[in-house]
């Protein structure tokens, strides 16, 4: 199955089909719970399992740096604060907390982009229920139980905020 997943990357035909899918999430609305994952092979490889306690939420995002509004008096205009305002933060890491914010109860494990248009970026967020049993009793998984794990996302424990972070390179130099 795997197989078909990879070699289907590049074709017309999927290109077509994720036009169609976002053209229909543009209308739906911004977080929404998936029955399961539009890219298998990278949720799988995120730590996805299909079982109980695992949720996946699509997040629309829009794109580009900070909206500001222009000061209506009292600058000079380099010193308006407008434009070239970029967010510390990636929009990846802003799809896992909006979404972490509308699912309280659940821990984001990770994320992984679908597409853009013009306006938006959408992400599918995994998401783990720290309480369910199931969870509780699997060896990959269990871990997110744990006290420290709370509110992982907001901290930048998930890979998008540790890259923010700047602490996907570590080492000497």
């Amino acid at each position: 199955m795997y197989r078909y997943l990879r070699k289907g990357q590049g074709s017309a035909e999927l290109r077509e089909l994720m036009r169609r899918r976002m053209r229909d999430w543009r209308r739906g609305p911004t977080i929404v719970r998936v029955e399961r994952p539009t890219r298998l092979d990278r949720a799988r490889a995120l730590g996805y399992k299909a079982k109980q306690g695992v949720v996946v939420v699509r997040a629309r995002v829009r794109k580009g740096g900070r909206r500001k509004v222009r000061p209506r008096r009292g600058r000079r205009p380099k010193r308006m604060g407008v434009r070239k305002l970029v967010p510390k933060k990636s929009i990846q890491l802003i799809a896992e907390e909006r979404a972490a914010r509308k699912y309280p109860n659940l821990e984001v494990l990770n994320s992984y982009p679908l597409g853009s248009n013009g306006t938006h970026e959408y992400f599918e967020v995994i998401m783990l229920d720290p309480n369910h049993p199931a969870i509780l009793s699997d060896p990959q998984l269990g871990w997110v139980a744990g006290e420290a794990h709370r509110g992982r996302v907001h901290r930048g424990l998930t890979r998008a905020g540790r890259k923010a972070r700047g602490l996907l390179h570590k080492g000497k130099g």
